[in-house]
């Protein structure tokens, strides 16, 4: 079992910056692929970053490329996603999940484990 448990959201003005955390527990930690997925009112939830388990491969999507940065640090089972250049439209309940023993991927069915989320928003 894996539970996540993100942090790090607030209100901000767009162009602002905001770091999320997801700390992990479980010892599989290090061994799972780990995602950052948001939902905005009234949409679907998306996929924002990926990164597998050692951290060397990363995805994007491509509305948060260059600007958002996914990293992870193993000794600590913490995952994060730092947010520059932030937009009206990255206003969401952003969320991270954990793939276990698998390598990082944008489909989220793949993602067993899901933290609670943590709201974003941001003014104009």
């Amino acid at each position: 079992q894996v539970q996540l448990v993100e942090s790090g959201g607030g209100l901000v003005q767009a162009g602002d910056s905001l770091r999320l955390s997801c700390a992990a527990s479980g010892r599989t930690f290090s061994s799972s692929a780990m995602g950052w997925f948001r939902q905005a009112p009234g949409k679907e939830r998306e996929f924002v970053a990926a990164i597998n388990w050692n951290g060397d491969t990363t995805y994007y999507a491509d509305s948060v490329k260059g600007r958002f940065t996914i990293s992870r640090d193993n000794a600590k089972n913490t995952v994060y996603l730092q947010m520059n250049s932030l937009k009206r439209e990255d206003t969401a309940v952003y969320y991270c999940a954990a793939r276990l023993g698998g390598t990082a991927t944008q489909i989220r069915g793949y993602y067993k484990y899901w933290g609670q989320g943590t709201q974003v928003t941001v003014s104009s």
